[in-house]
């Protein structure tokens, strides 16, 4: 079966200013990031708690710009825990995401994005606690995902430019799952964001 991405946003950004791609891309996030993403959190939620984690890490404008783009390839192929599909099979929506971001960002936003589904196979075979901190959801989507990665494979992913960032994103990524958690909204971050575009 072919993934549905929905092209509208892409469309929108194209051609625009760094302002109005960040206007698009926010308004897309704010009306289709309200399914729920997990358990307990939406995808917007999750997206700006994790975003929130990047910025009280100081990270680089680039690396909070990851941490709140990083699952909107499940927004634009409308995945989320309503679909049984979502957990049972790997619509690579990192792969996905980060490649519709690509022609706006610059690759230390895109490339920690395309990579935070395999840092969590990486972190499972580098480090033994890693895999028990799971939620359950995400330890069901690891199966569908390639599982923990062989030694060829980490050695693979230790060569990729950014790999260190997409570990610290993925870190993030899975503590940004608590419900209720009173965040920044996402107007908060549009200055960064929009640093990062590409003019």
């Amino acid at each position: 079966m072919e993934n549905y991405v929905d092209p509208s946003l892409a469309q929108e950004m194209t051609d625009a200013t760094a302002q109005q791609k960040v206007d698009a891309l926010f308004s897309y996030m704010e009306e289709r990031g309200q399914s729920f993403y997990d358990e307990v959190v939406t995808q917007l939620e999750h997206a700006l708690q994790c975003a929130a984690l990047a910025k009280q890490n100081n990270a680089s404008h680039t690396l909070i710009t990851g941490a709140l783009l990083h699952d909107i390839g499940h927004i634009i192929l409308d995945e989320h825990n309503a679909d049984k599909a979502f957990l049972d099979m790997d619509l690579n929506h990192e792969e996905i995401g980060a490649q519709y971001l690509k022609p706006f960002f610059p690759e230390a936003v895109t490339t920690p994005i395309r990579l935070h589904v395999p840092a969590k196979r990486y972190l499972c075979k580098t480090d033994a606690s890693y895999y028990d901190g799971l939620s359950e959801a995400s330890k069901r989507s690891l199966k569908v995902q390639g599982g923990i990665m062989s030694g060829e494979e980490r050695q693979a992913f230790e060569q990729i430019p950014h790999f260190q960032d997409a570990l610290t994103l993925r870190r993030w990524d899975d503590l940004a799952k608590v419900k209720g958690l009173k965040i920044a909204e996402l107007e908060t971050y549009r200055d960064i964001v929009q640093q990062c575009v590409i003019h």
